[in-house]
């Protein structure tokens, strides 16, 4: 009952989620009467979001600095339709939409896939994704499988950087200090964050930009007695690992007179410290004394970003190529830790994860010079090698590189049948060294309805391709027996969206709302199944046996008067997931998805306060219940609501030269919730609590921006 009085108090106190102040194309602040921001994501060219024939959701850079935001998931997790997981015991960040994980959407940069642990582009943790040089996050739902390839089936999230400065030089040093919960000092607890931006402008021709970021998470301590703790009771270590992040970035950017040329570099490191819950005594008989140990590790990513891009146009086409190459490792330093002593032993040092991709796209545009027709063509080629180690039971214990390729070409024509309707058809051909041929097609349309409403349609399937776990994972021992499967074939994904749209202007004021419904489909999903005979040792494997299907209703209003902006979104949706072909889980389970914010600017002290509210509503999902695994039965499992409330306030000084931004995370103190519905294995019943934050959380950032 706590969490729906808070519900009905926020709701009943503040309506309604926000315009923002927005920044163009190129980094520069808008004025106030300009209210359309620039998109770029599934466009032929650059243009304002209400002129795109795709609905595109955009969060700009003026709300990442009202919630202060670091990485991606501190600004998704106040998202519509889109829910952070977040992992106590490997420091990652997943996340899902509409019910869908993180395989199903692509996370691109500047409209390129980024290269992460597991895949390319999809499965992306959350907090590896700094947003010190981002100019905005462009959300576009439904099958993007012919703009941007397999794995695009619930949609994409484009990162936009900055290329450009309003001035000549432009100096930002960031400070940024958090507490974890109710943790917090100067050295072993808390959240201590530093960045440096360096930015030159040279001549309205050339721009040049540095970035350095450091983000020091000293992990939650909770109830946990940290790493030297010495008993064999369960509690040292932390409840949230230890992590350390840091990013080196760099941008070059050209602009002629008719084209435009940039470069970007990023060396990402990160450090994970995993402290064994276990201590051994470490009894000597022969001097009767001890020497308690654990048995410790250190995980460091290394990712590598180089990118290339040239756009712009030629005498008689428009034309956007994409060059990168990437690069992302996992290594670990396992080591006997000498607690009383301080001391490593033991100490075995290797890569267990690799992923390297050579990747680029090219789009070709505006043919013929007509009010008309349009066209596109493109083509879009990766090649990722790899391998994941023996330290998870894959390749048959040995690192094998394996290659996956995808060979791509594609093509849409947009037809502007009217002033106010206009169809866009396309089709992609994905060729790749491992799957058969497939087609991913779309078709969108937009119409300007009487009284300025605007009606939207999407329609498209996309294909999701099998990934390297499910392909070649090989984990053997007295418990398991679970295998990848080089003949799986990929998941066909569909949806269809209809959007209707109407913004509202009034005096010194405007109001916009959308209504948008939603269908999705899944066909062949790959889950781990028994695979062998009754009688036999079980053995598991990838096949493709589950089918996936969700109904979706969202409505989403925007309200903006002179300096007060707020809106408010709702989702309620119905998801069907048929789980090993079961009759059992054969129904449809119902869920609804809430948020709003608010913020007031007081011009005359240059200061603006902001709430941005949550609510994530009970979600269900079968969990496998009994002994018999060969023909197994399922319940209806239950996760906990959440209720998630950030506050923030933001003070200018010395004309908005130096920025204050104070604030509190996770304000009801949300930590664990009830779950009977997160499964230990292939669907199996698993823990009664899920750990989803660590508690109330309260920051302070500093930002000073010089500018020449």
């Amino acid at each position: 009952m706590f969490i729906h009085r808070n519900i009905l108090f926020a709701i009943a106190l503040f309506g309604i989620t926000s315009v923002n102040a927005q920044e163009d194309k190129d980094g520069q602040q808008q004025d106030d009467t300009v209210l359309e921001e620039i998109v770029i994501s599934g466009q032929y060219s650059p243009q304002e979001v209400n002129k795109s024939i795709y609905e595109v959701r955009v969060i700009n850079r003026e709300m990442i600095d009202r919630l202060a935001g670091n990485n991606l998931a501190d600004v998704l997790n106040q998202t519509l339709n889109l829910n952070i997981r977040p992992n106590a015991s490997t420091g990652k960040s997943g996340v899902e939409m509409f019910g869908l994980d993180a395989q199903y959407f692509k996370i691109l940069v500047d409209n390129v896939p980024l290269v992460n642990d597991e895949s390319f582009g999809s499965n992306t943790d959350l907090t590896q994704i700094n947003l010190d040089d981002i100019l905005q996050i462009e959300i576009v739902e439904g099958a993007m499988g012919v703009e941007y390839g397999a794995n695009a089936a619930a949609g994409i999230i484009n990162i936009i950087t900055k290329k450009s400065i309003p001035g000549s030089w432009e100096i930002t040093p960031v400070l940024q200090e958090e507490t974890i919960g109710n943790e917090y000092n100067l050295n072993t607890k808390g959240r201590h964050i530093q960045s440096l931006k360096i930015a030159h402008q040279l001549l309205d021709r050339l721009y040049m930009d540095a970035t350095f970021s450091r983000n020091d998470f000293k992990g939650h301590w909770a109830d946990r007695k940290g790493e030297q703790y010495a008993l064999n009771d369960s509690l040292r270590g932390y409840e949230w690992l230890p992590k350390l992040q840091q990013s080196a970035k760099m941008t070059m950017a050209y602009t002629g007179d008719n084209y435009r040329i940039f470069f970007k570099s990023e060396y990402y490191n990160e450090k994970i410290n995993k402290y064994s819950e276990i201590v051994s005594p470490g009894y000597n008989p022969e001097t009767a004394t001890y020497q308690p140990f654990s048995n410790d590790e250190i995980i460091t990513t290394n990712r590598y970003f180089n990118l290339l891009n040239a756009s712009g146009n030629a005498n008689w086409f428009k034309y956007d190529v994409s060059l990168s190459y990437q690069q992302q490792t996992r290594s670990v330093e396992e080591y006997k830790y000498l607690i009383k002593k301080d001391e490593r032993t033991n100490v075995l040092k290797y890569d267990f994860e690799s992923r390297k991709v050579l990747y680029s796209k090219g789009i070709f545009s505006n043919f013929v010079k007509s009010d008309f027709f349009d066209f596109q063509i493109g083509y879009e080629i990766s090649e990722m090698n790899g391998f994941t180690s023996f330290r998870k039971g894959f390749f048959d214990g040995k690192n094998i590189d394996r290659k996956i390729g995808s060979y791509d070409i594609f093509g849409s024509a947009e037809f502007n049948i009217t002033p106010k309707f206009s169809i866009r058809p396309g089709m992609r051909l994905l060729n790749s060294n491992l799957f058969d041929q497939e087609i991913a097609y779309s078709v969108s349309a937009k119409y300007i309805l009487p009284q300025g409403y605007e009606l939207r349609a999407v329609y498209g399937m996309s294909p999701r391709l099998p990934n390297y776990e499910e392909l070649y994972s090989y984990y053997f021992d007295a418990n398991h027996d679970i295998q990848g499967n080089e003949n799986l074939t990929t998941e066909k994904g569909r949806s269809a969206f209809l959007h209707l749209k109407k913004r509202f202007e009034f005096n010194e004021g405007s109001y916009t709302n959308r209504l948008s419904l939603s269908l999705f489909e899944v066909e062949d999903r790959i889950d781990l199944v028994v695979a062998s005979a009754p009688g036999d040792p079980l053995v598991y494997r990838y096949l493709n046996v589950d089918t996936y299907k969700n109904r979706n209703i969202s409505y989403m209003g925007n309200f903006r008067y002179k300096n007060f902006d707020a809106g408010f979104g709702i989702t309620y949706g119905a998801t069907l997931k048929t789980l090993n072909q079961s009759e059992d889980t054969n129904d449809y389970l119902y869920s609804m998805n809430l948020n709003f914010n608010v913020s007031y600017k007081i011009e005359k002290t240059n200061t603006t306060a902001s709430l941005l509210f949550k609510y994530t509503g009970p979600e269900y999902e079968y969990v496998q219940t009994g002994t018999d695994i060969i023909n197994p039965t399922y319940i209806r499992g239950k996760r906990q609501e959440i209720s998630w409330v950030d506050a923030t306030v933001r003070q200018g000084f010395y004309n908005n030269k130096l920025d204050v931004t104070v604030g509190v995370r996770n304000l009801f103190d949300v930590t664990r919730i009830r779950t009977s519905s997160e499964g230990a294995g292939a669907h199996t019943a698993g823990a009664n609590t899920l750990l989803m934050g660590y508690g109330r959380s309260y920051f302070v950032k500093l930002l000073y921006k010089l500018s020449i």
